[in-house]
């Protein structure tokens, strides 16, 4: 599963992150997590709010930092 994290490194970015790795953690996923910082990158998958989660190329959260919880549930829907 290939999950990446769209933002500049703000503290949201990170906590998006955070939330990210421990769900796919609790989850036993077999995962890579890239963080995308260039703003044409993150606008090219039609993301206007950061943070945001692409999970596997499809963007499945953006504007907002979720639980760990929620974050295990957008990560099984996709999977």
């Amino acid at each position: 599963m290939k999950l990446e994290i769209l933002g500049t490194g703000c503290p949201k970015c990170k906590a998006l992150t955070a939330a990210t790795q421990a769900a796919a953690t609790e989850l036993a996923l077999d995962y890579t997590l890239t963080k995308v910082t260039d703003i044409q990158e993150i606008l090219a998958h039609g993301v206007m709010m950061t943070p945001a989660l692409v999970v596997d190329g499809k963007v499945v959260l953006s504007g907002r930092v979720p639980t760990v919880a929620e974050a295990k549930q957008l990560l099984a829907k996709a999977g």
